[in-house]
């Protein structure tokens, strides 16, 4: 008994401290501490720690971005102690930070890579930090209205000069500094212009004289660019494009093009774009819009590569030479690919009655999984699976067992029919006629009267889920996942798919309404699920899927709903919300409960909430901000009047943006279809209006490098 004690004793005096660890181990675990924190509180607690927050493995790269509670005056702190250490700083979205903040950058001299996107950065203050930073080779940007890069001094061209790496968020027709990098290897642009101002004005394309030095791109291997809707910014990307039809860089290997609506503007210089990518043997990534490709130019382009990153969404025409390519040789290495979308390929768009060839056929899948057997994101939104209980020429029963080869699979998009095992033959008895679901919502039920039978979830059979069993089985590490019924869009990439003419009518597939609650809770067998898109599922009635997922799921991070279970009812638990991030739900009652019950998120900080017929209790809205300290993002666009809605913002507003400077409130009544009318009212950031194309979705990585 006294050797037991002595050594029990001897234990507890020589257990092991944090401070008794070596210092590499605490710079290992340090590395995960954000820089505000390290700066502000743990550099405080001893000596050793100071030193070693202080230490310049950890303050070589520095990023800042959605470091929400990181005032002007922390900021100022952080860039004064880190002014030398810093080669890497980013400021991605720092919108709250004023302009004297900004300033204080031209202080890291030693910095070679710099994100200053949605911050407030003029052609003057601009010109300033390029002037002091000459060993800068990397640059992200906002060219807001105003800029003029006729004010940029001599020594910030020179700067601009020896840029390898530019990435610019185009807020107006410009060129912004792009004429002026002549050894650019990477540029990515981002075209976010109204065609038409606050004021109603019509936003003309035609570039100022000064900005007539037209960009060469000589030395470029990589270009991206993303586009919003609008004619502005298509025909500001072929003025971009113009050296393109006279010279190809013959070091291109990336070219991404996203432009989102069914008629992109035609550009001839494509074809041979196509024959340059081919002849060069080194393409990694391809995106072009459907008009600017043909079955002929993307033979060429792929034979002889071995790409990474592939796209053809809405790409109906390529539907043959697609598959042709990666599975019958016509790249020199399809294991070689990573990333592929494939959304809308279907030859037709929509239709009631699909033919075989109209869908995707397991046995072509299982061969895509076998030949490319490294695909890691892969997007099928806006295409359809009809499952027929005879198995297909492969012997394949169901598309979700030949998608279950793609073992290395992490991200992953379907459309809700994918998951369907067939028709609901009980669900079809009752309803004989078609509902209003399906006939566009013409005719809208009664407020309140539940339109779906209390049996009807029981009704389902045991193996309604086999398909899906198949699939998870198969892709256990999955991390994004996204169901898209019609009428809906993917965010892979954001903004592709922006405009409704290029979605299918809500409801034109009736198989969708085979995948309820029972599917949803067999998406448990996910440990590492963080990223849940549902869309569109009209078959989810009680929402006890969804419970039983996020109990189970405890890695999930973001939740995005949209248009679930019955019109004009929610009848889910109140624990679903344990893991909520964003939602969208027509009908939506924001009421006290609600609100009550949304506090539980601990770690929540951008709500995100649109409900056409929905009605907030502003007292509930004030409570909620009170009790969730993390909030920094505010944005409803439900009913109620405008009076009410700019009351309720200016509360808002006034009693909690003195303690979080990054406060963003936007409250207005949503009385449009359409939300892109109601942008044109309200002041945004761009971190808002990224928010507002995010209407249906929420924000899993993209598919492509864009």
């Amino acid at each position: 008994m006294s050797q037991a004690v002595f050594d029990e004793d001897t234990m507890s005096s020589t257990s092991v401290g944090m401070s008794d660890l070596s210092d590499e181990i605490l710079l290992c675990i340090l590395r995960h501490v954000p820089v505000c924190d390290l700066m502000k509180n743990v550099a405080n607690v001893c000596h050793k720690l100071h030193t070693l927050c202080h230490d310049k493995t950890l303050l070589t790269n520095v990023s800042l971005s959605e470091e929400y509670q990181a005032d002007d005056v922390l900021v100022r702190y952080i860039l004064k102690q880190l002014a030398n250490h810093m080669q890497s700083l980013s400021l991605n979205g720092c919108y709250w930070l004023s302009g004297s903040t900004m300033e204080l950058l031209a202080r890291c001299r030693g910095v070679t890579h710099l994100d200053v996107t949605g911050c407030r950065i003029t052609s003057l203050r601009l010109s300033r930090l390029l002037s002091s930073l000459s060993l800068l080779r990397s640059l992200a940007f906002d060219v807001t209205p105003g800029f003029n890069s006729a004010q940029l001094s001599s020594e910030a061209v020179d700067s601009l000069s020896r840029l390898s790496e530019l990435r610019q968020t185009l807020l107006t027709p410009s060129y912004g500094v792009v004429p002026c990098c002549a050894q650019l290897r990477k540029l990515m642009l981002q075209f976010d212009i109204s065609d038409v101002t606050r004021e109603g004005i019509g936003v003309c394309c035609q570039l100022m004289m000064g900005q007539s030095s037209v960009p060469h791109y000589q030395q470029l291997e990589e270009f991206t660019a993303r586009l919003a809707p609008g004619e502005v910014n298509q025909t500001l990307l072929l003025l971009y494009l113009a050296v393109f039809s006279v010279h190809v860089p013959k070091r291109l290997r990336v070219f991404l093009v996203s432009i989102p609506g069914p008629n992109p503007a035609h550009w001839p210089a494509a074809p041979s774009l196509a024959q340059s990518l081919g002849q060069g043997g080194d393409l990694e990534a391809l995106q072009l819009p459907r008009s600017w490709l043909d079955s002929f130019s993307l033979k060429r382009a792929l034979e002889g590569n071995s790409p990474k990153h592939l796209s053809f969404s809405r790409c109906p025409a390529l539907w043959t030479q697609v598959f042709q390519s990666l599975l019958e040789g016509g790249v020199r290495d399809a294991k070689q690919l990573t990333s592929l979308n494939l959304s809308g390929i279907n030859k037709v768009l929509y239709s009631e009655c699909r033919s075989v060839e109209d869908q995707l056929v397991p046995e072509t899948m299982s061969r895509l999984a076998a030949g490319c057997s490294n695909i890691r994101q892969l997007n099928l939104m806006h295409t359809h699976y009809h499952h027929e209980s005879s198995p297909g020429q492969g012997g394949e029963t169901h598309l979700c067992a030949s998608l279950a080869k793609l073992t290395h699979l992490r991200s992953l998009t379907l459309p809700a029919c994918a998951l369907s095992d067939g028709l609901n033959t009980h669900q079809v008895s009752i309803n004989n006629t078609p509902s209003p679901l399906f006939l566009g919502l013409k005719k809208n039920p009664r407020v309140g009267l539940q339109n779906y039978k209390p049996d009807l979830e029981s009704s389902l059979s045991e193996d309604s889920t086999s398909g899906l069993s198949l699939l998870l089985a198969g892709c256990p590490f999955l991390e994004t996942l996204e169901v898209i019924g019609p009428g809906f869009v993917s965010a892979l990439p954001r903004l592709e798919p922006c405009t409704r003419a290029s979605v299918e009518p809500r409801g034109m597939c009736e198989w969708a309404r085979g995948v309820g609650d029972a599917h949803l809770a067999a998406l448990e067998a996910l440990p590492r699920l963080r990223r849940l898109s549902l869309a569109g599922l009209p078959g989810v009635l009680k929402g006890t899927g969804l419970v039983q997922l996020t109990q189970q799921c405890r890695d999930l991070r973001v939740l995005s709903l949209a248009n679930m279970g019955s019109l004009k009812t929610m009848n889910y638990s109140p624990a679903l919300l344990d893991s909520l991030k964003q939602l969208e739900q027509p009908y939506l009652n924001a009421n006290e409960s609600f609100f009550e019950a949304l506090s539980c998120c601990s770690r929540l900080q951008r709500l995100c909430l649109i409900s056409r017929s929905g009605t907030f209790d502003p007292l509930a809205v004030e409570n909620f901000m009170e009790r969730c300290r993390d909030v920094i993002m505010c944005h409803m666009f439900m009913g109620g009047t405008l009076v009410a809605c700019r009351t309720l913002q200016k509360v808002l507003l006034n009693r909690f943006s003195v303690e979080r400077s990054a406060l963003s409130v936007v409250i207005y009544p949503l009385q449009h279809e359409d939300l892109t009318l109601v942008i044109r009212d309200i002041p945004l950031t761009l971190l808002d209006r990224i928010t507002l194309f995010q209407s249906h979705v929420a924000q899993p990585p993209h598919l492509s490098p864009l």
